[in-house]
């Protein structure tokens, strides 16, 4: 288990946005692992189509792999697009998906 969350704390994750609609985990998987090993895929899609959003996020197993992404695959071409590789930022909390800040009351009726 320690050695586990040791692992994790090294893995690195990076966003990967401009991507083919035609693009797959396992392309992304293939074409990062050119630079280190992968240690997940996360291929963005869309609830209510299925359909890829253009976007991905890929954790590389270790820290200096990901360097070498961001620095290498940065700008290159998979499936006819040009990519963008970044850090991954840490994700925001999100309030419920209903909408405004109305507070949600119907007292009037």
């Amino acid at each position: 288990m320690l050695q586990q969350e040791e692992e994790r704390r090294m893995a690195k994750k990076l966003y990967v946005g401009n991507l083919s609609y035609s693009t797959t985990e396992g392309n992304l998987s293939e074409f990062f692992g050119a630079v280190g090993e992968v240690a997940s895929v996360n291929l963005i899609t869309d609830r209510m189509t299925g359909r890829s959003r253009g976007f991905a996020f890929v954790e590389m197993a270790e820290e200096s792999a990901a360097q070498q992404a961001i620095a290498e695959l940065n700008g290159k071409e998979l499936d006819g697009r040009a990519l963008k590789v970044a850090e991954a930022r840490p994700r925001k909390e999100r309030r419920d998906s209903w909408g405004g800040g109305g507070g949600g009351h119907r007292d009037r009726y």
